[in-house]
């Protein structure tokens, strides 16, 4: 054996289409024995040459490089190389200044920069546990890390599958497989082969790495480990799609490429004409002053404290955002990819419609609680005169093997979530299974078999002993002779219209257009299995004991129900203009079934498609389905990852949710990730930008409109801050034309821009959201970060402060000849300006009138507004009368007529941006 080792697949070759082959041609090709399994001395070997089942984690960068990576902005470099020159020419403190701001900046965005990805490492966690093996013939505890292909693995209840692996044997065997295929109930497994193109959700002959057995025992074969198990696959998928830039940061690096430009430009015609009649220290002065006040310093804090406190403001509704950009991208969502498996669902299967003794019933409640009504015509229902529907429930509540507990006030089960809500419409019918289980005791059973399709149980009643059975209906109803009427007495099934199969078969088509998952139920007294011995009969259940003459007790049908705050959500979210889109592992029909239950549609239409259907399309057909389908249902992972990247494709903003391992690398692909904070996994939670602690899709919907309410409140911030570097640059170009001393200095401009821009400027991130904010449709992605109309106001705006510094500076030189003196007050009057400005934008004053005439009842955040003016004023003062800051900024003390000058020239501001705001407004 141990020289075929070599023939094997090496691990990077995938053509092996493993659920496609016989038992005995995986084991051929692996070359091992089911029962012994590998020699020690073959998996040393193999080990050494397929490596360690562990995924392989990509290194990340060095915290000093993604320090340095922080210049790496065309505003910062200049900004560099404008201290460089100040610090050649002799002028250290400008150039120390400069450098000191600029680091400033790159320290913000270093700590804003989140850590090193983990989401390999968690996927690692995901499969690393311990497993039993058989080697050399003996049962061995290894741990995971050590299987190598061919190893013959042992599986039981609760043991996580440690490979991927080919069944050999598979008793009752039931693997959760949702973390990977999006599958919300266990997979009932077993060893048959199946076609090439059998959807990763449907190879019931396979068991894959990170799947949980909830049920039955089985042995398989390992087939791939490490990174290629269809974990690993995912992993490798979320290496090569790295996250995209936001929306924000494209038009930021847009911005800041113009903004370059235009700088270089200006800076350039200010040295060369001041060069024409200025020595070289002046023209140096004057070029990188103009610079430096065309650059607007300040705006990465105030960008990153707005997104700051978009990201507390989500916090508050649930959702916890991991990247601080992630918050306006959320808010400039076009198209929302929703799991629906505990995000648009409750994630705990609920019982809603029972068909017995010909009449229908409704259940109402949700979840495993034991709480809500079965009802006929919307009443209540006396079971005293309904027997039928009593013995179908009893036979729900006997014919199980899990139970429901309330943990911590939460209603769990334990075990199968089908027959979880089994137990639970029965207990809101006043059945305890614990009470009946004692009364009905057990003894014998047959365990669920996907080749028979049912469950049986027999039970020692009142009555004598009973068998109870559940299953499909075809196992069941092709095996009934006779039904239960209301009465309680028994009838041939075929003896009245309303008691028929075909009047059954009907009500089982009704069910599954509602997209429930129906089971039959039956009995049979043991006294009818006439064929064994009166002690057979009495003690054991066997399959020729069920094979006819059941007694049809009805259908009950479950759903795992949309949330109502989801509901609510999605028309908020359509109303808003932003698309939803249902991307699951779920079937189609019962995706359609909740999407329609939900209201998610496209132009009144569900156009869904399969994962086999997406398969066959090239990227130009999927693109148009992407955009057209509404449900897309039985997707791989790469295919939810084709479908993030086809939307994109079209210039949509995409945000995805999920929760299992076969979300990552679509979570990470997309312009923003959102996983569950409760059920997610680390691997989703690890590629998300953002986690919903609720995992409720209404919370998406609260933090779209908190991300709406963000980016204006950014727009509105840089609109602000701006007009003051153009009307800096303004008067430094035009001083220079007419060959005049510079109103303002180098290190004045990084007071302005830093220190008293950000002051006034952080309360606006503070301003409420606007009452319509989800009532307009999401905004052009491809619209620019400054539109024409900003660009107007910005521009009006600018004209207005240079007007203010260029004149008073002329002014007081002209009639004090301190130069210093002019400066200060230049500054000093345009900081009025400033702050007649800031109250013309701000929703301060309207909603303080709208307080008072009670057209309002929330909260105003008044203090950030008025801090912030406050601090502006302080430092000012500071500014013109701290002896240390005269001498390092070179300003001078004003005297309290001049300080009412310089608030007299600043308040023209309230007619010109009234003016302005017409023409633009502002919220």
């Amino acid at each position: 054996m141990v020289q075929l080792v070599s023939t094997i697949a090496q691990p990077e070759d995938k053509a092996t289409v493993w659920h496609s082959l016989e038992v005995e041609e995986v084991i051929a090709l692996v070359q091992t024995e089911s029962e012994q399994g590998l020699s020690s001395a073959v998996v040393k070997q193999r080990l050494a040459s397929f490596g360690r089942n562990e995924f392989t984690v990509k290194g990340g960068k060095p915290w000093w490089l993604k320090f340095l990576l922080q210049f790496n902005q065309p505003l910062l470099i200049i900004l560099l190389c404008a201290g460089l020159v100040k610090a050649l020419s002799g002028s250290l403190v400008n150039a120390g200044v400069i450098w000191g701001v600029t680091t400033t900046n790159a320290i913000i965005g270093f700590v804003q920069e989140s850590k090193a990805e983990g989401a390999i490492a968690a996927l690692a966690k995901a499969i690393t546990t311990e497993t039993t093996v058989i080697r050399d013939g003996q049962k061995l505890r290894i741990p995971s890390s050590e299987l190598v292909p061919g190893d013959i693995v042992l599986l039981t209840s609760g043991d996580k599958v440690p490979a991927d692996l080919r069944l050999l044997q598979a008793r009752n065997l039931q693997v959760d497989e949702s973390a990977l295929t999006g599958e919300s109930v266990a997979v009932e497994k077993n060893t048959k082969p199946l076609g090439e193109q059998t959807p990763l959700a449907e190879r019931k002959n396979m068991a894959y790495a990170g799947g949980f057995v909830t049920f039955g025992q089985g042995i398989g074969i390992v087939v791939e480990t490490g990174n290629n198990t269809e974990t690993g696959r995912i992993s490798q998928l979320m290496e090569q799609h790295t996250d995209l830039s936001t929306p924000l940061t494209r038009k930021f690096n847009k911005f800041s490429q113009n903004w370059l430009y235009m700088v270089l430009g200006l800076a350039t015609l200010t040295f060369a004409v001041g060069l024409s009649y200025r020595d070289w220290q002046e023209a140096i002065e004057a070029a990188v002053t103009l610079t430096v006040s065309a650059i607007p310093e300040g705006l990465p804090a105030v960008v990153t404290v707005t997104l700051a406190i978009g990201v507390s403001r989500m916090a508050r509704r649930n959702a916890i955002v991991r990247k601080m950009p992630a918050v306006e991208t959320l808010g400039s969502a076009t198209v929302i990819c929703s799991d629906k498996t505990g995000t648009l669902t409750e994630n705990q299967m609920t019982v809603q419609a029972i068909y017995a003794s010909g009449h229908q019933y409704r259940v109402s409640g949700v979840g495993y609680a034991p709480t809500g009504e079965i009802l006929e015509d919307d009443k209540p229902v006396n079971l005293n005169g309904a027997k039928g529907l009593q013995e179908c429930l009893i036979a729900g509540l006997l014919c199980n093997d899990s139970q429901i507990e309330n943990k911590n006030g939460l209603w769990v089960v334990i075990g199968d979530p089908t027959e979880g809500a089994l137990i639970a419409s029965a207990q809101k019918a006043g059945f305890s299974q614990a009470s009946l289980q004692q009364q009905m005791r057990r003894l014998d059973a047959i365990p669920f078999e996907s080749d028979y399709q049912y469950m049986a149980t027999l039970h020692a009643t009142p009555r004598g002993n009973t068998i109870y059975i559940k299953g499909s209906v075809e196992a069941i109803l092709k095996r009934c002779k006779l039904v239960l009427n209301t009465n309680g007495q028994t009838h041939p099934l075929d003896c009245v219209d309303t008691l028929s199969r075909a009047s059954i078969e009907r009500e089982v088509n009704i069910m599954a257009r509602q997209g429930l998952r129906v089971l039959a139920l039956a009995k049979k007294p043991v006294s009818e299995c006439a064929e064994r011995t009166l002690r057979e009969r009495l003690s054991t259940v066997d399959h020729p004991d069920i094979d006819d003459g059941l007694i049809f007790l009805g259908l009950q049908g479950m759903i795992d129900p949309p949330r109502e705050s989801a509901i609510k959500a999605v028309q908020a979210c359509q109303g808003a203009g932003i698309e939803v889109k249902m991307i699951t592992g779920d079937h189609a029909v019962t995706a359609q079934a909740i999407a329609r239950r939900m209201g998610i549609h496209k132009n009144g239409s569900i156009l869904a498609f399969t994962g086999a259907e997406l398969a066959q399309m090239d990227k130009a057909e999927l693109a148009q389905v992407a955009q057209e389908g509404v449900v897309f249902a039985r997707v791989a992972p790469e295919q939810k990852l084709r479908l993030v990247e086809a939307l994109q494709s079209k210039g949509e903003i995409v945000a995805m949710t999920g929760d299992g391992v076969n979300d990552a690398p679509a979570l990470k692909q997309a312009d923003i990730g959102i996983a569950m904070g409760g059920a997610g996994t680390e691997v989703a939670k690890e590629a998300a930008d953002m986690l919903l602690t609720d995992d409720n899709f209404a919370s998406i919907e609260a933090a779209v409109e908190e991300g709406r309410a963000v980016y204006k409140n950014l727009l509105k911030a840089i609109c602000f801050i701006l007009p003051v570097n153009g009307g800096e640059s303004m008067t430094i170009l035009l001083s220079t034309l007419l060959a005049r001393d510079l109103p303002i200095l180098s290190l004045q401009v990084l007071w302005l821009n830093m220190l008293n821009s950000i002051t006034m400027t952080v309360p606006l991130a503070f301003e409420p959201k606007a009452q319509t904010v989800m009532q307009q449709p999401p905004r052009n992605p491809n619209e620019p970060l400054l539109s024409r109309s900003r660009l107007g106001r910005i521009l009006a705006i600018s004209v207005f402060n240079w007007i203010v510094i260029f004149g008073v500076f002329e002014y007081i030189k002209a009639t004090t000849g301190d130069i210093a003196l002019a400066r200060t007050m230049s500054i000093n009057a345009l900081i009025a300006g400033r702050i007649f400005y800031l109250l013309s934008i701000s929703q301060l004053v309207p909603n303080l009138i709208a307080k008072m005439d009670g057209t309002i009842k929330e909260n105003v955040d008044i203090p950030a507004i008025g801090f912030g003016i406050v601090g502006a004023i302080i430092l000012q003062v500071i500014f013109a009368h701290v002896p240390l800051i005269n001498d390092v900024f070179s300003t001078a003390p004003l005297s309290f007529k001049q300080w009412l000058f310089c608030l007299a020239v600043g308040s023209p501001m309230i007619l010109w941006a009234a003016l302005v705001n017409r023409f633009d407004p502002p919220n």
